[in-house]
């Protein structure tokens, strides 16, 4: 620094400092990356969403679906106030965000859908059996009802003319039954279009008939009560008499004393094949000895024995082998003779699908399986039925057999805390090829494609109920399977709602509002008409038809308050559960199949 003194510049002088002026501070300023941008709107979205959902308006929480709200609000205050619009990129640095925005929002829906289909699977075909079809018939109703309510709304009061009121209305349709794998399955359809304006924000649709739709299912059971006058009480009552006459296969333990000579001196073998019933001796008294038989173990007079068998068999049984014995503690028996009981976990792949015939337990191992619990159901191990990982077997031996037989099935927890990765995604690569494949329909230009979400849809029900004959891994924990399938959803509802908040605002002033009383018919119409015949017609317990309901609307909100006014009784979740599959099923692949059948 120079300075002048006494009319001489002195250059190279040493700057003076004032010790008392602080030095200024350098701003501390944090540089984000567009991508990094997207990761926190994403971030924002989903943790506020998920936390709004937990909130309850009248009793009822909207859960993960909230995301799709706050992703809309947040898509909206970026475009009004920021300039930036996730849809098409403007105003944003990053030109590649809507591919980016398309790629979490597919790969969303695919884990979603994917998930769903495992989860489905192994139930899925058997629902149809006996009394599951009549339910499922009546969903079908439901859902058929659904989209004709919808096309005859758009050509008596939307139907402008213009090519995007018929997919908006699909997105109402959508929301009014609460299907969001539906929504994306739509979405995917309309990239096979082009539009003038591009593809039309169906969300938006959605978004204005999903609030209402939730409480128009609630609404509609509660009018099918009043209409029907049912007495809550006697619908308990009637569903524990269908339980105690009809269980399925709960199994059934007795304690039996044989006096019929025509059993004597006959193997367990012989005898099953004598009586032509399926059932299970467990353990067996002789002369005071507590045995385990096998297939080749004899009856004889006087013999006490511990049997298992399906409960609507349990009193021919009885008859067929001779009386009962009450007050028998089989419990103090086996601990003086080292039998025990335990329940083993199926955790080696080698046993997946193999039938109770096929191994022998009895026989080769010296123990018997009297109970298989399987996804928080009993079931009779009767000869023909499958093993799949994850089932519990409750098996009854010497202490040593039954460790034999534990190191056979596996019985090592930790082999199910690590899912089956590989197996996941090559399910997922399985499904999206067989989504792009075209499906030709008579009547329909453009051929069929299942898409992103129901080409995975139906492989995973395919995986899940026949991978074990192909050696296919399948199984998931409940709590893995529900991991990757709430990540699946809020990716996509995110997404989603980003990309439609820029112009959400918009579709309400020209008229979105019609969408709201227009969504809330097509969600009531339907369940009012099939929910009345199902219970004058069919005379369908009303709890197992408000779990029909909700399961034909894949809705939870509406099946926890079904749980709520069915205190006690697990008919709603019968209900739900047996439709559940077919339904989700439909609701992906009509969604697709309006839009070609009536897009051309």
């Amino acid at each position: 620094m120079a300075i002048y003194t006494n009319g001489k510049y002195l250059k190279n002088q040493p700057t003076v400092v004032n010790p008392k002026r602080k030095p200024k501070k350098k701003k501390f300023k944090i540089r984000l990356s567009p991508l990094m941008k997207k990761v926190i709107a994403y971030a924002l979205v989903i943790s506020l969403g998920v936390r709004l959902g937990k909130i309850k308006f009248g009793g009822i929480a909207l859960g993960v679906t909230f995301v799709l709200f706050v992703g809309i609000l947040v898509g909206h205050i970026c475009s009004t106030f920021f300039g930036i619009d996730y849809k098409t990129a403007s105003g944003d640095t990053l030109a590649s965000t809507p591919q980016i925005i398309k790629f979490v929002m597919e790969l969303g829906l695919i884990l979603f859908v994917y998930c769903i289909g495992l989860q489905v699977g192994p139930s899925f075909f058997a629902t149809f059996k006996s009394g599951g079809l009549k339910m499922n018939m009546l969903a079908v109703g439901i859902v058929a009802l659904d989209i004709a309510v919808m096309v005859g709304l758009y050509y008596l009061f939307f139907n402008d003319g213009s090519k995007e009121a018929f997919p908006m209305m699909v997105g109402v349709l959508y929301g009014a039954v609460t299907n969001t794998p539906g929504l994306g399955a739509a979405s995917a359809t309309l990239t096979n279009y082009e539009f003038a304006n591009g593809i039309p924000d169906i969300a938006s649709g959605y978004a204005c008939a999903y609030p209402l739709g939730v409480v128009g299912i609630i609404l509609s059971t509660v009018a099918i009560r009043y209409i029907c006058r049912v007495n809550l009480d006697e619908e308990r009552e009637q569903r524990r008499k269908e339980v105690e006459s009809n269980p399925h296969a709960t199994p059934k333990h007795l304690v039996l004393k044989v006096t019929n000579y025509a059993v004597v001196n006959k193997t367990l073998e012989e005898l099953r094949n004598f009586l032509n019933r399926e059932f299970i001796i467990s353990r067996i008294i002789k002369n005071g000895d507590l045995i385990i038989p096998n297939r080749e173990t004899k009856l004889e007079i006087g013999d006490e024995v511990h049997l298992v068998c399906t409960e609507w068999e349990a009193q021919a049984m009885t008859e067929l082998i001779g009386e009962t014995v009450e007050g028998k503690t089989w419990e103090t028996d086996t601990e003086k003779k080292n039998y025990v009981s335990r329940r083993l976990i199926v955790t080696k792949e080698t046993m997946n699908g193999k039938t109770f015939g096929q191994l022998h337990f009895s026989s080769v191992y010296g123990v018997n399986v009297t109970r298989v619990t399987r996804n928080g159901m009993d079931l009779f191990a009767n000869r023909n039925l499958r093993l799949q990982v994850g089932d519990r077997l409750l098996v009854t031996g010497l202490e040593e057999n039954v460790d034999r037989l534990a190191r056979k099935v596996g019985a090592n927890v930790k082999h199910l805390d690590h899912p089956n990765v590989g197996a996941i995604f090559f399910g997922i690569m399985a499904g999206i090829i067989l989504g792009q494949m075209p499906i030709p329909l008579p009547g329909i230009d453009v051929p069929v494609k299942l898409g992103y979400a129901g080409g995975p849809l139906i492989v995973a029900i395919l995986v899940g109920a026949f991978g074990y004959r192909y050696k296919i891994a399948s199984y998931m924990t409940t709590s893995a399977n529900l991991m990757l399938r709430e990540v699946g959803l809020i990716l996509f509802l995110a997404s989603v709602g980003l990309q439609a908040g820029a112009t959400f605002w918009q579709t309400i002033v020209a008229g979105g509002y019609n969408y709201v009383w227009a969504g809330f018919l097509i969600t009531t119409v339907p369940i009012l008409i099939i929910g009345l015949i199902g219970r004058l017609k069919l005379k369908l317990n009303y709890f197992t038809l408000m779990g029909l309901i909700a399961g034909s609307n894949t809705d939870p909100p509406a099946l926890a308050f079904a749980n709520q006014t069915a205190v006690g009784s697990d008919a709603p979740a019968v209900g739900y559960s047996t439709v559940y599959p077919l339904t989700m099923f439909l609701r992906i692949l009509t969604a697709q199949l309006v839009l070609l059948f009536f897009m051309g």
